[in-house]
């Protein structure tokens, strides 16, 4: 029985191999892709959707072997459009015998070109304008618990050139990067962040760089003198206390660099206000993120 079964396959595999040789060997077709490569573009001119093809597809006629290359390693066609682009403006146009030309010099000899899809290329073309514009950060950032930003985000570069038919790049004053949402964030970041292209826009760049801050904070406190604004000539006002704690929320980096001339605590006397006034707190110092005093209101006696 068991001779049998390998009997039986060993005739299975020889028939392959017979099979598969006789296929590469017999003469057939098949559709494969040309992927095509421009050059000779001047930079100030556009094309207008969708532009032209990088891909034709084609039928070519030949024995299995050969036809099999195409399929591993695809037939790459560069073509020049210096010749095909005159003035300011028209029409970019490759005609069917031109293109079934080009194809067929990088055919191997014994290929035959049947057809191409599309037959022929064709595309109109502009001179484009140039124009320098903002680019934005578009998007949320979340730091994690305890962490915060450091300054804003910044992108790498603020302008941008764009390029286009007058009308479309009048209408666009800024930038924006694709949206970007990101959380938990307790480090330095950079991130490549794609432009979002408005249609009909040629961009200098497709993508710039972001940068993103973030470190963890602490509180720091300081006992500060409450100071008063807007007191009537003639009088003078007695504040309850006269110096209230203030916290302040600083990076751990930076929190030697806080000092209590950073902070300004003070009221501004209101006659409508007979026994309590609220404190405001100013600082100066850029690595202060937020402060908050305790009390928040102070009482006061107004004197003659």
């Amino acid at each position: 029985m068991r001779r049998d079964v390998l009997t039986f396959l060993l005739f299975v595999v020889i028939a392959t191999i017979v099979w598969y040789g006789h296929a590469m060997q017999s003469v057939r077709n098949t559709r494969v892709p040309v992927l095509i490569q421009y050059t000779g573009k001047p930079d100030a001119i556009g094309l207008k959707a969708p532009g032209l093809p990088d891909t034709v597809m084609i039928e070519v006629r030949d024995a299995g072997a050969r036809l099999n290359t195409y399929h591993r390693d695809p037939l790459r066609l560069t073509i020049d459009l210096h010749s095909y682009i005159h003035g300011e403006r028209g029409r970019i146009y490759i005609p069917s015998d031109a293109l079934r030309r080009s194809i067929s010099d990088i055919l191997q000899g014994t290929s035959r070109l049947i057809e191409t899809a599309p037959e022929d290329i064709t595309c109109d073309f502009f001179t484009e304008q140039e124009r320098n514009v903002c680019l934005a950060f578009r998007g949320t950032l979340k730091t994690a618990n305890e962490y915060q930003l450091v300054g804003q985000p910044t992108l790498s570069r603020k302008r941008m050139k764009i390029f286009g038919d007058e009308q479309s790049i009048l209408a666009i004053d800024t930038l924006y990067t694709e949206y970007q949402e990101l959380t938990e964030v307790t480090d330095t970041m950079n991130i490549r962040c794609a432009i979002d292209t408005p249609e009909g826009i040629r961009l200098e760049d497709d993508s710039v760089d972001l940068r993103i801050i973030a470190e963890r904070y602490t509180e720091k406190k300081f006992s500060v003198p409450v100071h008063i604004r807007g007191i009537p000539e003639g009088y003078r006002i007695r504040l309850f206390p006269k110096e209230v704690e203030v916290s302040v929320r600083v990076g751990m980096n930076h929190f030697g660099q806080v000092k209590a001339g950073d902070i300004h605590a003070s009221c501004t006397y209101s006659p409508e206000r007979t026994d309590k006034l609220a404190v405001d707190i100013t600082y100066t110092n850029p690595y202060i993120t937020a402060a908050w005093a305790y009390p928040g209101v102070v009482e006061f006696i107004l004197e003659q």
